[in-house]
C-alpha cells in the first residue's frame, strides 16, 4: 500500500503578509550551511536568513564588515539546497549597495541568480532609498533592516540600544513608513525600546521582525549559533538560549579523544 507524500507548502512574501493580517507570529532564524538549514526547515521555521553574521560566527571576524558578496553567495547556495519550505532571505554585505544603486542591483541579481534565494535584505532607510527602489523595480523582493544596523557599527561606535531619544525614534518611524511605501515586504528591527517596536509594528501594514525589539513585533529572529548555545560569550538581554551546544559538543569531542587515546575506539564491532 503506497502512501502519498504530504505536499510541502512554500512560505512566500504573500504568506508572511497573511500571517501578519491573521495575527500569526513569524519565526525566523539564521543559517549558513546545508545541514543546519535542513534541520531548521524540517522543524517548520518560516524564514531563514542567510545573515552577514556569518562573518562573526562562521569566519571569526569581530564585525560583519569583512564578509564579501562571493562568500554570502556561497553560504546562500548551501542553505537553499537544504530548504523545501522556508522563505530564504540573504543579506547584501557591506559595500555592495551603499551609495551606488546600480551596484546594488548587480549585487542583488547575483545573489538571486547564483544562489536561488527568494529575497535580499538591506540595512538602512532613506539613505539607501535609491538602491532599494532599483532592486524592487527589477522584481527582487526586499526586506529592510532598521534600528541597530551592524554594518554601521563604526558610525554608532557601540552595540547599545538604538532610538532611545525622540529624534532617532522619530527617524526610525519615518524610515519604516518609507520602506513600506516604496515596496519592502517586511522589516527587521533590531535592539530598540519595546514600546517603539510596538508603535512601529502597529503603524505598518507589512510584517516587522524583531531582534531585541520587544514582544509586540509580528515575528522574531535570532542568530542560530546564539539560540543553540554554540557561542558562549555573547549574552545580550534579548537572547534566549534553547540549548548549550558548546558544552555538549565539547564534551562529546573530549569523550572521543579519550576513547581514541585509550584504544577503546573503534571496538571489534566498529571495524570490518
Amino acid at each position: 500500500m503506497s502512501t502519498a507524500k504530504k505536499e510541502v507548502k512554500r512560505v512566500t512574501t504573500h504568506v508572511l503578509q497573511k500571517m501578519k493580517n491573521d495575527g500569526e507570529r513569524i519565526s525566523m532564524i539564521t543559517a549558513y550551511d546545508y545541514s543546519m538549514a535542513t534541520i531548521y526547515d524540517d522543524a517548520g521555521i518560516d524564514v531563514i536568513l542567510v545573515g552577514d553574521s556569518a562573518s562573526n560566527v562562521m569566519a571569526g571576524h569581530e564585525t560583519t564588515l569583512p564578509i564579501t558578496l562571493d562568500q554570502m553567495i556561497y553560504h546562500a547556495q548551501s542553505v537553499v539546497r537544504g530548504v523545501k519550505r522556508a522563505l530564504v532571505v540573504v543579506d547584501l554585505p557591506f559595500g555592495t549597495y551603499q551609495g551606488d544603486s546600480k551596484k546594488a542591483l548587480k549585487s542583488a541579481i547575483r545573489i538571486m541568480k547564483e544562489s536561488g534565494a527568494h529575497a535580499v535584505k538591506l540595512e538602512g532607510g532613506a539613505m539607501i532609498k535609491d538602491s532599494i527602489e532599483r532592486i524592487l523595480k527589477a522584481g527582487v523582493p526586499v526586506m529592510g533592516h532598521l534600528g541597530l544596523t551592524p554594518q554601521s557599527i563604526y558610525k554608532f561606535g557601540t552595540y547599545t540600544v538604538r532610538a532611545k531619544e525622540d529624534a532617532e525614534a522619530n527617524q526610525l518611524m519615518k524610515d519604516a513608513l518609507l520602506l513600506e511605501k516604496i515596496g519592502c515586504f517586511g522589516i527587521v528591527i533590531e535592539k530598540i525600546p519595546a514600546e517603539l517596536g510596538k508603535n512601529t509594528t502597529e503603524s505598518l501594514s507589512i510584517p516587522t521582525i524583531g531582534i531585541g525589539a520587544g514582544k509586540h513585533m509580528d515575528g522574531q529572529v535570532l542568530v542560530s549559533h546564539d539560540l543553540l548555545g554554540i557561542t558562549k560569550e555573547f549574552n545580550p538581554r534579548f537572547l534566549r538560549r534553547y540549548l548549550d551546544l558548546y558544552t555538549e559538543i565539547k564534551g562529546a569531542v573530549e569523550s572521543y579523544i579519550t576513547d581514541v587515546k585509550q584504544r577503546d575506539f573503534p571496538s571489534d564491532k566498529e571495524q570490518y
